[in-house]
């Protein structure tokens, strides 16, 4: 089943494990990952020939990579392995998956077909999880490798990473995420590795941090200690010596305590302090990593917004002497033209590299897209062809789509330039062979990002990074930082290899899978009398990443995503619910949309419900009065009718909507997906018209008026329907299908 493709030694060894245990498998980057999912693919399909394969990669640009790797080497048909992104149409991959062998997707469109019942994973023999050190928290491939332990008849899963991190416990949530029974981990020091892997030297220049610089650093670090003092005085800082970090954590701490009521002028004071200090660390990090014009340019930034915010911290800096200061300074520095230490070595490194070798490829990294327009700025000056490369969000007018992406790194790869300049976007899982130089522009305190850049170079022959560290600044604590972690991870890694191995995979040998999850079946039990597989809900499409649609599909309710004018879920035809989390229902009083979407509500339901979730105190999320807030709660309840009801969390949410869909369900007529039924009669004739494929109302109501009568609609040719906007040659063919195709009920 595989051509043009030898494995080594360490893959065939791997592949022992992973053919009969649910694998994490750390391997340095280049060292042939991919290798493993393919050798693990053709002894799957070998063993489930009807079977499909799905592999998960968090890019788009990785996955058409991935596509690329798996038509080369394996002897399938090229029209059976596929692509899904979100740039397919839902219907399309729906259509896509019944074909196909081998599945390559980015989790969150996956994630919304598995929702909506699109594809099946109880197909699916091996489900690999790419750069699966994505698999902690609410990201996609916790929720779809739950899905596909419980649903797959035949499931293997197969995790690959260079770097999973540098936390034990975080190492073991991701083991926990994705069911893994054994690890497998290769360092470039392993025998079985050591003739694979490529040299790369590594090369700390230091960078002096001028005079200058120093006096605006002195003048921020003393606004930031004036800050601290003040939140001791308050009694919320235990020290005016607070990391970053320290900064956050203690954050997240106020914030709680005012969550839950406590809101006395210190505390309040003291909210506001630390987010003037956090404006302030920021501006240091700028300062002693990237340079002065990007701190210039943020500290512009925060001046003019003061002009016109209300938030006290930003108005409050903006006045505050220290800053002032060092604002002062670095416009003077600005303005004298003069290129920052760090930029002229890097000039200096690039300049000799191309010197050496004229057809080289560099890339250089930085943490900021400022930064890398600045580098690019540097670098045409030396008449050296080079591009920019940044990740989908538009910041002052900068920013790829995928397609962009792909096409940039294509041109990289084909050599029509010789240095790429990228922020983090560029870091992970790209293959851009023959790189001979990566510049980090500033070291980060990550360990999994500095493994991934370093792996941009040495994948089929020597390579060279180079670190760029400013003297006596953040950069020589971050460079250690990461240095330690790394070594830590490693540490983790062997030690939990030894756990597996001595405990014998405390995953996966516990009780038989039936008897572990009958405890939790016996439990849903008692529910299952009001909830059952037939039950279903309309969750509105933007739904699909709230927690509550996961809960009602782990209830056993059966949910669809659509386009829903009114309501976030419709439980029957005549009932719709607005959810509402505690601070947004607090933000949409605010902002006046709350009578408007109680009054869509009223108006498209016969029965309408608002349920607020939250167990935070609805008094003191905002500053807004509570008798405001008593009174918009009055409104909906006695103006327009609409009973208002309150769930704790995404679970309990889930279990109302489950019952209150059940008791409307559960009921001698049929079930409609449909908003309330109409009556007059132009309701209905809307209503009956949305009903046909792909046809939402606003469409329906386009065809309304262009052909002017339901019967109009139905005699119409498929051209006549393509004419209307909204209206495709694919939805034009169904729609006549539907009206002329003959009844043949399956």
């Amino acid at each position: 089943m595989l051509h043009d493709f030898i494995p080594r030694l360490y893959q065939q060894t791997i592949l022992g494990t992973a053919a009969h245990k649910n694998t994490l498998v750390v391997l340095p980057t280049g060292l042939g990952k991919t290798g493993i999912a393919l050798l693990l693919t053709a002894q799957r399909l070998h063993q489930y020939p009807h079977s499909k394969i799905l592999l998960l990669a968090p890019t788009k640009p990785l996955c058409e990579q991935h596509v690329e790797t798996f038509r080369k080497h394996l002897e399938i048909p090229l029209e059976k392995i596929v692509c899904f992104t979100g740039s397919v149409s839902p219907e399309k991959r729906e259509l896509m998956w019944k074909d196909a062998q081998i599945i390559i997707a980015t989790p969150q469109g996956l994630e919304n077909d598995v929702i909506n019942q699109r594809v099946k994973l109880d197909e699916v023999s091996l489900l690999v999880f790419d750069e699966c050190h994505h698999a902690v928290g609410d990201y996609s491939y916790v929720w779809l490798a739950q899905q596909y332990d419980k649903l797959a008849k035949y499931p293997r899963i197969l995790a690959l990473t260079a770097s999973p991190g540098s936390d034990m416990e975080k190492i073991k949530e991701i083991c926990k995420n994705l069911s893994i029974e054994k690890v497998e981990v290769r360092t470039e020091k392993d025998l079985d590795v050591r003739q694979y892997v490529q040299e790369i030297s590594i090369g700390w220049i230091k960078v002096e941090f001028p005079g200058e610089y120093k006096q605006v650093q002195k003048y921020l670090k003393d606004c930031l200690k004036s800050k601290l003092i003040e939140m001791q005085q308050h009694g919320y800082a235990n020290s005016a010596e607070l990391t970053k970090g320290e900064l956050l954590m203690l954050q997240g701490e106020l914030q709680q305590k005012i969550s839950s009521g406590q809101h006395d002028f210190e505390m309040l004071r003291s909210i506001s302090l630390l987010a003037e200090a956090l404006k302030v660390e920021h501006a240091l990090e700028l300062v002693e990593t990237q340079g002065m014009k990007p701190l210039y340019k943020y500290i512009a930034k925060l001046q003019q917004e003061a002009l016109t915010s209300k938030v006290k911290a930003t108005k409050n800096l903006s006045l505050d002497l220290n800053f002032k200061s060092a604002a002062y300074l670095a416009g003077e520095l600005v303005a004298k033209g003069i290129d920052p230490p760090k930029i002229l070595k890097l000039r200096e490194l690039v300049e000799k590299q191309m010197q050496e070798n004229s057809e080289a490829k560099i890339i250089i990294f930085t943490q900021y897209r400022d930064t890398a327009e600045e580098i690019i700025r540097c670098v045409s000056a030396l008449n050296i062809k080079n591009h920019i490369f940044v990740g989908q969000a538009k910041k002052d007018g900068l920013g790829f789509s995928q397609k962009q992406q792909k096409e940039i790194l294509d041109k990289f790869r084909n050599g029509e330039f010789n240095v790429l300049c990228s922020t983090s976007v560029g870091e992970e899982g790209l293959d851009i062979p023959k790189v001979d130089k990566v510049i980090f522009y500033e070291p980060i305190p990550s360990a999994i990002r500095s493994i991934q850049r370093r792996g941009r170079t040495g994948r089929l022959e020597k390579g060279e990074v180079t670190i760029l560290v400013t003297v006596g600044t953040r950069d020589e604590a971050y460079r250690w930082t990461a240095f330690h972690k790394e070594k830590g991870m490693h540490r983790h890694l062997e030690a939990l290899k030894r756990e597996f191995q001595s405990q014998q995979d405390q995953f996966s040998h516990q009780l038989p899978k039936d008897q572990v999850q009958a405890p939790v079946q016996s439990g849903l039990a008692q529910f299952d009398s009001v909830v059952n597989s037939v039950i279903a809900i309309l969750a509105d499409h933007r739904e699909k990443d709230n927690k509550v649609v996961k809960e009602l599909i782990e209830l056993g309710i059966s949910v669809k995503t659509v386009q829903l004018e009114a309501a976030d879920y419709v439980v029957s035809g005549r009932v719709g619910v607005e959810l509402k989390k505690i601070p947004d229902f607090v933000d949409s009083i605010i902002d006046g949309r709350l009578l408007e979407q109680a009054r869509d509500l009223k108006k498209n339901f016969e029965r309408a419900v608002v349920i607020i979730e939250g167990e935070e105190d609805i008094y003191s999320v905002r500053k807004v009065h509570a008798n405001a807030i008593r009174g918009m709660l009055a409104s909906i309840v006695l103006d327009f009718g609409v009973p208002v009801l309150y769930t704790k969390n995404p679970r309990d949410t889930a279990g109302l909507l489950a019952v209150m869909a059940k008791r409307e369900q559960d009921k001698s007529r049929d079930f409609s997906y449909h908003e309330r039924k109409p009556h007059a009669l132009w309701e209905q004739q809307e209503f009956f018209v949305s009903s046909l494929p792909n046809i939402g109302v606003q469409t329906a109501r386009k065809l309304l008026e262009r052909f002017g009568s339901v019967k109009s609609i139905v005699n119409a040719s498929r051209e006549e329907l393509i004419s209307i906007d909204g209206v495709g040659e694919k939805t034009a063919e169904r729609i006549r299908n539907l009206f002329e195709g003959e009844y043949k009920k399956e």
